[in-house]
């Protein structure tokens, strides 16, 4: 009898484990993940180690949890999809357990009977042949990592996930993780993103700029509450001269662990796009776009927000994208000037309204994120294409000047200038400065593993894949005539960055008025679909 519980145990783990291999191939290769993790180690400073926990698994309710969503860092790093795991990088050669090593990750060991329930671990073995990561060590051995992390020079490091459950049933958690590495790091307990930074300041400080610094310090605890709690920060603006808040300054405590530049290494890296990046974002602009197609051939007065936005995700679904990218933003009416509106429960689309829908498809980790706004019935009405015209304008001057070497900055003050001078001759705001009253949001971001990726905001290089999405939102109640009240139109598209000029991912998703319009008069395959009434 045993015999054959074995037998069959070990047959189940088999085909747990064919399951994994069966996932599909079009992933970012592993040889991607090798060479990213290189280029970081260069980057790095000497006499440095970097570590990168996992995310952690998130509760929704209950005994349910959210579908795990990998670390985006860590995932670019590593290509390990699974929770509970630490990467350790160093800037030099290192033994590790007698192994001389410049990267070392401790990922979940397999599990029979967790693998029963919620599918095959990659484990250590899985992890080297899967991933090819140099020396790959279970999770359980972390606590006893051979490291003193207060030898470098440098401990880089994002601040460790907050969030993260102790699961009492597990010892080996990502809670567990960071605790041990905390206790082993002597992580202090003041050091946050928030402190990091009031500190550098406070060290910074002479005699004579003193009181300056104290001003800015002060203005930042304004906006961060936990900063309010530091003893040193409250010594250091309740000190009565400059002399004793250089007093304070000679007190504060010293630490190898640096939160900020690792984040800015990252966004080096991240900003530009490799050819295998690029075509999983094509993937997902255009089944994004095409989404958006699908609803402009079915939409109609009386359909829910939520029906809309299901009409999107079954688009993506059907082509195997997993997941969306961030929640879909389905506003009609007044909802759409609503900017990150995503609660999508108006129940009824009326006649004569905007609709404005803001989704993009996450395709094996990737992020599209585009946006139209269209009439629910399929007419734009004289107010609302003049609206749209602005925008529309806007968007393709701007998208225009996505050229290698143009700013950030310069292509945002195109679009509000634009958007000023339209808004100031309908007569919505008195004059151009003041477009920010319904342009309320920055025009340009990155997009890649995160829908706002990692980055940096100079100027535009080769490879880069940013969006373009200016709007104009004017409320309801707005300080202008009615007849423009609950207009909202954002039109956002995904624009690569080549030396032949700019590459419109989503440019299979109509833009102009007379376009939309006339896709909408188009047939549906959703309009075919009749289910029965519920009781």
């Amino acid at each position: 009898m045993r015999n054959i519980l074995f037998l069959l145990l070990t047959l189940s783990l088999s085909s747990l484990f064919a399951q994994y291999k069966h996932a599909p191939k079009d992933y970012i290769s592993s040889d991607f993940h090798v060479k990213r993790r290189a280029e970081l180690i260069k980057k790095m400073p000497k006499n440095s180690v970097a570590i990168f926990f996992a995310n952690p698994i998130r509760n929704r309710a209950n005994d349910v949890n959210f579908i795990y969503h990998p670390d985006p860092d860590f995932y670019y790093l590593t290509g390990y999809r699974e929770p509970n795991a630490v990467l350790v990088l160093f800037s030099e050669q290192t033994n590790v357990f007698g192994t001389p090593t410049q990267e070392v990750i401790y990922v979940q060991p397999k599990d029979e009977y967790d693998e029963r329930w919620n599918g095959a671990r990659l484990g250590v073995e899985g992890t080297k042949e899967t991933l090819k990561i140099t020396t790959v060590l279970s999770n359980e051995e972390f606590k006893n990592i051979p490291i003193d992390f207060t030898s470098f020079d440098y401990l880089l490091t994002f601040d460790p996930h907050r969030d993260s459950r102790d699961d009492i049933y597990a010892t080996n958690d990502l809670y567990d993780l960071i605790q041990s590495f905390k206790k082993k790091a002597n992580y202090p307990k003041y050091l946050n993103p928030a402190s990091e930074k009031v500190y550098e300041a406070m060290k910074r400080t002479t005699l004579q700029n003193a009181s300056n610094v104290a001003k800015v310090v002060g203005q930042q605890l304004r906006y961060t509450s936990v900063l309010r709690l530091d003893q040193n920060i409250i010594n250091f603006l309740s000190a009565q001269d400059n002399e004793k808040r250089m007093e304070v300054v000679q007190t504060l405590p010293e630490t190898n662990i640096v939160i900020s530049v690792l984040d800015s290494l990252m966004s080096d890296l991240r900003q530009i796009k490799t050819q295998e990046e690029i075509t999983l974002l094509r993937k997902a602009a255009e089944m994004s776009a095409i989404g958006q197609n699908e609803v402009m051939k079915a939409i109609q007065p009386g359909m829910s927000e939520t029906e809309v936005q299901g009409i999107h995700e079954f688009v993506y679904k059907k082509y195997s994208a997993k997941a969306v990218g961030y929640p879909s933003i389905v506003g009609a009416g007044e909802n759409a000037c609503m900017l990150h509106y995503i609660s999508n429960n108006k129940p009824k689309l009326e006649d004569g309204e905007l609709i404005l829908m803001d989704c993009g498809a996450e395709y094996r980790g990737y992020t599209a994120d585009v946006t139209r706004t269209i009439p629910v019935n399929g007419t734009f009405s004289k107010e609302q294409k003049q609206i749209y015209d602005i925008v529309l304008e806007a968007q393709n001057k701007c998208i225009e000047m996505c050229l290698e070497g143009k700013s950030f900055s310069e292509i945002y003050k195109r679009s509000t200038d634009i958007i000023g001078k339209g808004l100031t001759k309908l007569k919505i705001i008195p004059s151009p400065e003041y477009y920010d009253t319904y342009f309320p949001h920055g025009l340009m971001h990155h997009i890649g593993l995160d829908v706002h990726d990692k980055g940096h905001y100079q100027t535009l290089e080769n490879n880069m894949v940013v969006t373009v999405e200016p709007g104009i939102y004017i409320p309801l109640n707005s300080d202008c005539d009615e007849k423009w009240w609950g207009i909202g139109v954002r039109i956002e598209d995904d624009i690569l960055i080549t030396p032949q000029g700019p590459v419109n991912l989503s440019e299979k998703a109509p833009r102009t008025t007379e376009e939309i319009e006339d896709l909408m008069k188009k047939e549906s395959v959703f309009n075919q679909l009749v289910l029965p009434d519920l009781e």
